[in-house]
């Protein structure tokens, strides 16, 4: 097996915070407890940093334990390839990934790498969109009063979606409920479909229909919720009907 190479390693407060000292949480007592559960042995271990010790479990060390504080400096720590107890305990602690998290430039590069070439590829999404499908965006995902906007403004607005939020972007253009979410939001703002007691239920506005369509569920996308509905066999037909009315709008 090769051997592992010791190296320093760095270490950063998560959320950019940069508190002139801040000093983690280095053993297990009643008041603040630092357990690591251990899979192998099944039971959860009490933690505590000794730089005398070899080991970052308490109930492996010996009597002589001297204890040392862990301190980040302008929300940094630095610890060196020799101090290989630390290491492991903070690879350990209960604050890895939520406190603190080490830096890691490799990673961090593959992953400023992707950011950068995702929102690349959805700009020249954006860019080759047609006409419908930059309504369509623009409706649904960005609420945006299509009707009154120029095609250059749909572009514009379409490729800063793309741009600042290239992962949601590249959803919404796989999202097979596009373009059937699109036209339910028609059906809204030509008044053919209304909302209300404060938007929970969906309601017909037709002259000859003014029943209850459905309720939609807590928490959930209204226009998403029609169009799933106008997918079964009864929306179908309210599908034909409302298309229709719209079509006889336009």
């Amino acid at each position: 097996m090769k051997k592992q190479k010791l190296e320093n390693k760095s270490y950063k407060l998560t959320g950019n915070k940069t508190p002139l000292a801040f000093m983690l949480a280095s053993r297990h007592h009643r008041r603040n407890t630092l357990m690591y559960f251990d899979e192998e042995q099944g039971v959860n271990r009490p933690l505590r940093y000794a730089k005398n010790q070899k080991s970052p479990f308490e109930d492996e060390q010996d009597g002589n334990a001297i204890l040392e504080p862990i301190v980040f400096e302008d929300g940094m720590l630095t610890v060196s390839k020799q101090n290989q107890v630390l290491q492991k305990f903070l690879s350990i602690h209960p604050g890895n990934g939520n406190i603190f998290e080490e830096i890691d430039h490799k990673r961090d590069a593959a992953q400023d790498l992707e950011n950068v070439e995702t929102e690349l590829d959805a700009q020249i999404l954006a860019r080759e969109l047609d006409t419908n499908k930059l309504i369509s965006v623009c409706r649904v995902f960005l609420g945006a009063s299509v009707d009154k906007m120029s095609i250059p403004e749909l572009k514009r607005d379409v490729l800063l979606f793309a741009k600042h939020q290239p992962y949601e972007f590249m959803e919404v253009l796989d999202d097979p409920m596009l373009e059937l979410t699109n036209v339910v939001a028609q059906f809204f703002e030509e008044g053919l479909l209304s909302f209300r007691n404060g938007n929970k239920d969906v309601y017909f506005d037709l002259k000859k229909n003014k029943s209850k369509l459905l309720t939609v569920p807590f928490g959930e996308e209204a226009y998403y919720i029609v169009a799933s509905y106008m997918q079964s066999d009864e929306g179908l037909e309210t599908y034909k009907l409302l298309k229709k009315s719209l079509n006889n709008k336009q």
